[in-house]
């Protein structure tokens, strides 16, 4: 059985994102926290949250911890929030704030 969790909306780019998800793909929960925990990496940070979510909610469905890994884990791209950067002579630079959601699906290993 395959629990999941995921962040919708996380103020990160997804190009940067997909660096840590695809790190921690197909790796035991212990491990995938410990790399997320040492990483460098803001997305991390999301990350890490969003891999608590899906290991609480393993539990309250009384999945054995132990065996769970990360069968899944991929990030998509949320819409863009579209601002403008005033430069001389009048002109506007535009600036794309991009946004991702999350996904983390865990399983058990027999």
């Amino acid at each position: 059985m395959a629990y999941q969790a995921s962040h919708r909306f996380a103020r990160i780019a997804p190009r940067k994102a997909r660096l840590v998800a695809d790190l921690i793909r197909g790796m035991d929960i212990d491990e995938a926290m410990l790399q997320l925990q040492f990483s460098k990496k803001r997305s991390a940070w999301y990350l890490k949250a969003v891999l608590n979510s899906a290991i609480a909610n393993a539990e309250e469905s009384e999945a054995s911890v132990e065996n769970l890994y990360v069968k899944q884990s991929w990030v998509d791209e949320g819409p863009t929030i579209k601002r403008f950067q005033p430069k001389d002579r009048g002109r506007a630079h535009p600036i794309n704030k991009r946004t991702s959601h999350l996904h983390i699906v865990l399983d058990e290993r027999n």
